[in-house]
């Protein structure tokens, strides 16, 4: 208990973790999360879909910026997960609990979302968050319906072994996107890609997951940080033009991004 309350203490002083102002991606899709850790409210005619939950510390946050863009926390009927780590996973028990809302993942990530990321084949014990049970396990391409909004799951592991990208289609200013939340490629420091014992088959995931991402080739490029797409200049970009072309439009970058991902995991192999 004591070290799952210095964890929540340091997550709440973390820089990537201050509060950010919500600003609108299209015409339904907001980012409501903290300084870099995104949470994305998608608002449709039958209720609201809320992807991502941060750290314990954010659900005040993303309670507060769902409010502010005018939507309702009681209209969220369903809470969608990229990946179960403490900093993207700690908000949904809070989060849950303030709207009622339905937790959907899938079966790998949800493990680790029902334990709160004990015994997790990285981190080991020290990213513990507050466990949540999950509603509905779903598989690789299942598609998760609301009002007139019609997501995909992508399963694209490594980062962790159910790693979850989010494809839909949303309207902005008459044109239709293909929008793309990205969960995640970094590879963080315990984590051996050339096999380890919790996860001896990573390599062959991180493969599949590059080969998947190549090719969904989205209109606008978001993911679990807003750092992976540049987020916060382009959030300044069209605060400074809000009429000018969607900044989030971005397919070279998304390109671009995978690019290095795959060249920083073809380098961890050869070492």
């Amino acid at each position: 208990m004591v070290t799952l309350l210095l964890t929540f203490l340091l997550q709440a002083l973390t820089p990537d973790n201050q509060p950010r102002e919500p600003f609108r991606i299209a015409d339904n899709v907001y980012g409501v999360g903290s300084n870099d850790i995104a949470s994305y409210l998608i608002t449709t005619p039958d209720g609201d879909i809320l992807i991502d939950g941060g750290y314990p510390e954010t659900a005040p946050q993303i309670e507060a910026n769902v409010e502010k863009v005018g939507a309702k926390l009681r209209d969220i009927k369903i809470l969608l997960s990229t990946q179960a780590h403490f900093d993207h996973a700690g908000g949904f028990a809070a989060l849950k609990k303030a709207t009622g809302a339905r937790l959907l993942a899938t079966a790998a990530d949800a493990e680790m979302l029902e334990r709160g990321g004990h015994d997790d084949f990285s981190l080991g014990e020290t990213g513990l968050f507050p466990r949540v049970d999950v509603d509905r396990r779903i598989e690789d391409e299942e598609h998760v319906r609301l009002g007139n909004v019609d997501l995909t799951a992508h399963l694209t592991p490594g980062h962790t072994r159910g790693c979850t990208t989010w494809t839909f289609d949303a309207v902005d200013r008459g044109r239709t996107l293909h929008v793309l939340v990205l969960c995640g490629l970094t590879v963080l420091g315990p984590t051996n890609v050339k096999g380890m014992p919790g996860y001896p088959n990573i390599a062959n995931d991180y493969r599949h997951t590059f080969h998947v991402l190549r090719g969904l080739q989205p209109d606008v490029f978001l993911g679990a940080h807003l750092s992976y797409y540049d987020g916060a200049a382009k959030v300044a970009k069209l605060r400074a033009n809000p009429d000018g072309p969607n900044p989030f439009v971005d397919p070279t970058g998304y390109r671009r991004f995978i690019d290095a991902a795959e060249q920083r995991f073809n380098e961890l192999l050869k070492k």
